[in-house]
């Protein structure tokens, strides 16, 4: 049984990370549980991990650096699993600061704590939004990714470029992570998906950027969790360099197409009875910091670890329209 160190528990990918690995491993949840989005989502998700005897939760923030530190001191984590950040890329445009605090400032802190109280293995989220504007697709962990197009983007590569500096200086063993587009039940609310569903429920027409012209490589929960899971168990071996450091996307590496995308989730939405007809659509131009295509190659992560996520988004948007109806108790 070892102890787990997992930021950002309240949060879609933490919370369904700590409930894959409660049964065999002590879990430490940190969260600060702001209200960026429904506060009441992310103590539902909290209240599936609670009762079991294995979970301590701690609310308090990234940016507090004693916060922080006394968790090591107190847990001794063996792995550290950093998913806490100020997430979105929207969001980002208006509030700079709040991706200052979490993604950086917090991100140090925890650096300084691997290296204060040393770690088999930190894990870390980056995001596909690293990439930019990249035009080379698939899009390869070997890629350069000097053309952030958000501050959100700024601030993951700028977490890998911390993580691989501890981890040569300090020999801290790290692994990064480069998610894509995460779905599923309980997710998160500012996802188009969701705010898609949120809409069609109220018979409110949605907004669809570019045209509908734009490719996401939707990549659905449980896959993240058992690539994560992958990862956590084997700390990379030390690179040419000796340093002990690694970054892998996790996608679904198969693009979809907006507008396929939303036609499947109004089909799915409609076979539970949440909604009867299919929404009316706004075509809007791209937005500022968005991104015409994001497509993974994930053969790195095949290679290691003999896995890739193979949700399909049919399966998917299945299972979170399911959810979406018991959760919110939605009646025809």
């Amino acid at each position: 049984m070892k102890t787990i160190l997992i930021t950002g528990a309240a949060g879609f990918i933490g919370s369904n990370l700590a409930k894959a690995l409660i049964s065999d491993n002590k879990i430490i949840g940190f969260d600060n549980v702001n209200d960026y989005y429904d506060v009441n989502l992310k103590e539902y998700r909290l209240s599936q991990l609670n009762t079991n005897p294995n979970f301590t939760f701690i609310k308090g923030d990234l940016a507090d650096k004693q916060a922080v530190n006394s968790i090591f001191e107190e847990y001794h984590p063996d792995i550290v699993v950093n998913l806490a950040a100020q997430a979105g890329v929207r969001y980002s445009i208006d509030n700079p600061q709040a991706y200052i605090d979490s993604n950086l400032v917090g991100f140090f802190n925890i650096l300084e704590a691997c290296r204060n109280n040393p770690v088999e293995h930190l894990v870390y989220a980056s995001s596909s939004s690293v990439y930019g504007s990249n035009k080379k697709v698939p899009y390869s962990t070997d890629d350069k990714v000097d053309n952030p197009v958000s501050l959100y983007a700024a601030t993951k590569k700028s977490n890998e470029l911390m993580a691989h500096a501890y981890s040569k200086l300090y020999d801290i063993p790290a692994t990064g992570l480069r998610f894509f587009t995460v779905y599923g039940p309980a997710g998160r609310p500012d996802m188009a998906y969701f705010k898609f569903t949120n809409k069609l429920v109220k018979g409110e027409k949605i907004q669809i950027y570019n045209h509908g012209d734009m490719y996401r490589d939707f990549t659905y929960i449980d896959d993240i969790v058992t690539g994560v899971i992958n990862v956590m168990n084997k700390a990379p071996e030390p690179n040419e360099d000796g340093v002990k450091y690694k970054v892998y996307n996790i996608g679904n590496n198969s693009p979809e197409s907006l507008m396929d995308f939303v036609n499947i989730l109004e089909q799915k939405l409609m076979k539970y009875g949440i909604i009867d007809t299919e929404a009316e659509k706004e075509l809007l131009p791209m937005q500022p910091g968005d991104v015409y295509q994001t497509y993974a190659d994930v053969s790195e992560l095949e290679k290691d670890f003999g896995f890739k996520p193979s949700t399909s988004l049919e399966e998917g948007l299945d299972h979170f329209a399911k959810w979406y109806k018991d959760y919110y108790e939605v009646e025809k």
